[in-house]
């Protein structure tokens, strides 16, 4: 059975659509636009917003959760402005028992946020996501606004901000072909300025004529696949990006700053299932809902192939319970080559991101994700350490103890034996 009936689902929220106040070069989402050729105002109405907090909240209470998160995202959902999110919380209260904790997070490029944003975000309790791609010159090098210039300064007196107002958040940081060789600089950059949790998502994205992006994963025959962006980060460089970050990470910061991948890596090295989809055994319970309440199968597959529907003619729970969904979650370990079905590391990997599975194993078997040969590099380099931490967890004791091993003059303990499994 489908992860999607076992488990509550998350929604990442378009109140916008694909509608942005900056033109980032490398954004796969404005091209959404076009799947709505007839709107001229992406914008969520009240019912669909209603419809939305009501069917969640009961299909998360279904699921047997008593907390249920709000997941906001864009395009850029500050756009929609505050009395918006001050509607939504009220009907959150409004359909909420009084037993159950609602949580709300968005996700924004920051050039919307001053004095009124903030204090906003801090007494409704929001945890944002700051997009950040590291110094000046590698953020600027694709965050542009709509005249092509740097967003860089606008960003970093919003992080100033969300400091002064005690705003909780993180920083999400795209790596792309730029910065993707310069992790110990982007890294240093980030605890200059004190950030205690971050995210880095690997940018990949593909066109067959080498200017627009390819259109659904899947839809062209495998001898006319495109190539990837030249923006794009290569296998390489992300793995040497991730064993450099963490490098730098367990020899001073564990405990102290957050990187998710990480986290999540710990977590599967201690037996536990991914708290990210992309390293999850199934796919299916990370959807997409647009500003008019079509619901999709994935943020990555706003694809027309992948609409399950509309929540104002099908309930919530109904759509993401449908067998088309189901399959949707159930085709990434179907589609697991033999070659990842053999390695030593399918616990910690499963095939990664359906979406990036577009390369050919060794034999020549479709379905090997792009990022493989990185994510082999960076288990190979830290499955030690990794090991070492799950064993620390187990025993009750601090993470942190690790980094006594990994300062340099220090004797190095015999590792945890490791969690490798086939």
């Amino acid at each position: 059975m489908s992860a999607t009936a076992d488990r509550p689902f998350e929604v990442m929220l378009k109140p916008n659509g694909p509608r942005c106040n900056i033109d980032c070069r490398y954004c796969y989402y404005l091209d959404k636009e076009q799947y709505y050729p007839d709107t001229k105002r992406f914008a969520m109405s009240d019912t669909v917003l209603e419809a939305f907090v009501q069917q969640h909240i009961e299909a998360q209470l279904d699921a047997g959760q008593r907390e249920v998160v709000f997941a906001w995202q864009g395009g850029e959902p500050t756009l929609a402005g505050r009395s918006f999110y001050r509607r939504a919380l009220a009907l959150q209260r409004a359909y909420t028992p009084p037993d159950v904790r609602v949580l709300n997070t968005i996700q924004t490029n920051g050039l919307l946020l001053d004095v009124d944003w903030c204090r906003f975000l801090r007494e409704n309790d929001f945890l944002v996501g700051l997009s950040l791609d590291g110094p000046r010159e590698l953020h600027d090098r694709y965050r542009l606004d709509s005249r092509g210039r740097g967003t860089f300064t606008a960003v970093m007196a919003s992080l100033k901000l969300l400091k002064r107002h005690a705003v909780r958040f993180n920083v999400i940081c795209v790596v792309h072909r730029h910065n993707a060789g310069r992790a110990r600089d982007v890294y240093r950059f980030f605890r200059k300025h004190r950030i205690e949790h971050l995210q880095f998502i690997p940018l990949i994205e593909r066109s067959s004529d080498g200017r627009t992006l390819s259109p659904a994963p899947g839809t062209i025959p495998i001898h006319q696949e495109p190539t990837v962006l030249p923006y794009s980060v290569t296998p390489r460089q992300y793995g040497t990006f991730l064993c450099e970050l963490f490098d730098m990470w367990i020899e001073r910061d564990v405990g102290r700053c957050f990187i998710q991948f990480f986290e999540t890596q710990i977590g599967v090295w201690s037996g536990h299932p991914s708290s990210m989809c992309w390293f999850s055994e199934e796919c299916g319970n990370a959807l997409a809902m647009e500003h008019n309440g079509d619901l999709y199968s994935c943020d990555q597959y706003v694809y027309p192939s992948h609409r399950l529907g509309n929540l104002l003619e099908t309930p919530l729970g109904t759509l993401t319970r449908s067998d088309a969904q189901r399959q949707f979650g159930e085709d990434k370990h179907r589609g697991l080559p033999r070659q990842c079905q053999a390695c030593d590391y399918r616990f910690a990997c499963h095939g990664g991101c359906p979406k990036h599975r577009f390369e050919t194993t060794t034999d020549g078997e479709p379905g090997l994700n792009y990022l493989c040969e990185a994510y082999l590099q960076f288990f190979e380099h830290a499955a030690d350490d990794l090991s070492a931490l799950a064993s620390l967890i187990a025993k009750g004791l601090p993470a942190e103890l690790i980094m006594r091993r990994n300062r340099p003059g220090d004797v190095r303990h015999t590792p945890a034996q490791s969690t490798r499994r086939r």
